[in-house]
């Protein structure tokens, strides 16, 4: 493990309190210059092949084959699915305006979707840093954890309100859906603000001999990243607070390497994360390190439902195709508003977090009512269904492995005794 001198720190934390004041003009007087370079970094590769030579771009994320099958595959996953797996969702996608889906995907020795490929970065990254600049994480981490938490509690109701909806019990209310979704994203945002203001110090604290270690691991190409150990001992803080930490230093190396494109990407799948797509395509990676997670799972699913269906059914998805499109666009303007400002932070410059807020509970909004109309089309789709359809959906889910988790989950962690606070707010009344 590489050793490098510390530097004098006020005390843990005092200086995240301080850090994580209100006013954003800290930033504008960085105590270790220089910065990094403007960008952040190294420039991610232009969109090129990924696993199995697929290409990944925002455009391609957002084309209409793309968002149609993935909305199929959602649509597949909840149909077949249950309450206990549309709770499931990876730690990465919540507060994830720093680059590392992209690199993800992107990755030139095709293993983005291995389980290990976080954690290799992670420790490359934590081994680089000194004592007290891990501590600023792991105190972050602390920091965090009770919100990052309730992020995932107040998803329940939506997705309980959606599986009401699907057996036609109730009518949802698309307005209450996209106040509380909004909620949801004003959390998102408060804690994207204060990871980049934690990352952005620590990157800028590094000294030159840290940069230049760095610099020797090359962004989306994981062949330049050492299989190291784990350079913090996990046993001394809750497995919680050790998952935020392997996030949080994963993040600062795409953030730092990336780009503000590579913050604005987001992969198909992003949006409407409540119908258990990750529960049926990432929950059998858990816990397997050389598992890697289907790419073609989600098209290729999504594309076998949409086979099954008869042209009207197929309507229902293309329909939402349709009605979608000027929010993903809005979507992605908000997106690249929220990571344009975070990413001040890392040149030394103020950021405004009223101005994340605003977007985030915006994108909120936005996110709940694709999540509604999907809630919606994969309603009148079961009811639909003729009993030959569903059978031949039911075959098209992968069948669970005996080592796979059992739901429901907080993120990726199965929980026992889950309380769901009641939804009926969510409902017409």
């Amino acid at each position: 493990m590489r050793c490098f001198p510390t530097r004098r720190f006020l005390t843990l934390p005092l200086l995240l309190a301080t850090l994580l004041a209100i006013s954003p003009s800290l930033a504008q007087n960085p105590p270790f210059p220089p910065p990094p370079p403007r960008d952040g970094g190294q420039r991610p590769p232009p969109p090129g092949p990924g696993p199995a030579g697929q290409r990944y771009s925002l455009e391609q994320a957002l084309s209409d084959q793309a968002q149609l099958h993935t909305i199929a595959f959602s649509g597949l996953a909840f149909l077949t699915g249950d309450f206990a797996t549309d709770t499931f969702l990876p730690p990465g996608k919540v507060s994830d305006y720093f680059g590392f889906q992209f690199m993800r995907d992107t990755d030139s020795a095709g293993g983005g979707h291995q389980g290990a490929f976080l954690t290799r970065i992670a420790h490359a990254m934590l081994a680089i840093l000194t004592p007290e600049q891990r501590g600023l994480l792991i105190d972050l981490a602390r920091l965090q954890q009770a919100d990052i938490r309730r992020f995932a509690e107040l998803r329940l109701p939506l997705i309980q309100a959606f599986r009401q909806q699907l057996e036609g019990r109730k009518t949802l209310s698309q307005s209450a859906v996209m106040q509380h979704s909004a909620r949801l994203y004003a959390l998102d945002g408060q804690l994207a603000y204060q990871r980049a203001k934690v990352m952005a110090h620590v990157l800028r604290s590094l000294s030159p001999a840290q940069r230049q270690a760095l610099a020797q691991l090359k962004f989306a190409d994981s062949r330049s990243w050492p299989n190291g150990p784990e350079p913090i001992d996990k046993r001394q803080m809750p497995h919680g607070v050790h998952v935020v930490v392997m996030t949080l230093a994963s993040e600062m190396f795409s953030w730092q390497g990336g780009s503000l494109e590579a913050d604005v990407y987001f992969c198909p799948e992003r949006h409407g994360m409540y119908f258990g797509g990750f529960g049926m395509k990432t929950a059998p990676a858990m816990g397997r390190p050389d598992y890697a997670i289907s790419t073609a799972l989600t098209g290729d699913s999504g594309a076998a439902l949409l086979a099954l269906l008869d042209p009207g059914q197929r309507q229902l998805f293309t329909d939402v195709l349709a009605a979608q499109r000027a929010d993903l666009a809005e979507i992605v303007q908000l997106r690249r508003s929220i990571a344009g400002e975070l990413r001040q932070l890392l040149r030394g410059e103020a950021a405004d977090p009223a101005k994340v807020q605003a977007a985030s509970k915006r994108y909120g909004e936005l996110d709940g009512r694709l999540s509604y109309r999907y809630a919606m089309a994969f309603a009148r789709l079961r009811a639909s269904l003729s009993p030959t359809q569903q059978a031949s959906i039911a075959r098209l889910r992968p069948p669970a492995a005996p080592h796979e988790p059992k739901g429901p989950f907080i993120y990726s962690e199965p929980v026992r005794d889950l309380t769901v606070p009641d939804s009926a707010f969510l409902f017409v009344r």
